[in-house]
């Protein structure tokens, strides 16, 4: 069990636990989430962990169909830079590993937001903490447990 389901376990938060079989050569993790699972890209979220003023670290969650917008993103933050994390750091301050990172259940609490979009949907996909596993769940409850909030931070 990671660190994300225990999460929504212990809090009686309704959701569901999909997995599938990650092919290490996928060259996108969130769009073979989507395809596996037969689940529109835009339901699917992927979470980026990304570098404000080089002081601290944010993280994004959007559909995996789309990119992060650093400008949006930082201005939302109140940053004036915002540069995709390196894996070393990404790694140290979630305890998750790339292609599995959650928005819930990390390591170190980062300030969160969420596209958007995802109140377009009454659930949404999220890492469920490694590569293969998603979780299900309310895009509010997401909002809830990362304490993040909505913005529009897509390009």
């Amino acid at each position: 069990m990671t660190p994300a389901i225990t999460t929504v376990k212990k809090n009686s938060v309704p959701h569901q636990i999909h997995e599938f079989s990650h092919d290490d050569s996928s060259g996108s993790y969130g769009l073979e989430a989507a395809k596996k699972m037969s689940v529109s890209e835009l339901r699917v979220f992927k979470t980026l962990v990304v570098a404000l003023d080089e002081q601290s670290f944010a993280v994004g969650v959007i559909p995996v169909s789309s990119q992060l917008s650093m400008k949006r993103f930082a201005k939302e933050l109140g940053a004036k830079k915002a540069v995709m994390a390196d894996k070393v750091d990404v790694e140290r301050v979630t305890g998750y590993v790339l292609g599995g990172v959650s928005p819930l259940g990390q390591k170190k609490r980062l300030k969160t937001v969420i596209d958007q979009s995802a109140n377009d949907f009454s659930t949404i996909y999220v890492s469920a903490g490694r590569r293969g596993l998603e979780i299900e769940l309310s895009p509010n409850d997401v909002r809830i447990f990362t304490d993040g909030r909505f913005a529009d931070i897509c390009q």
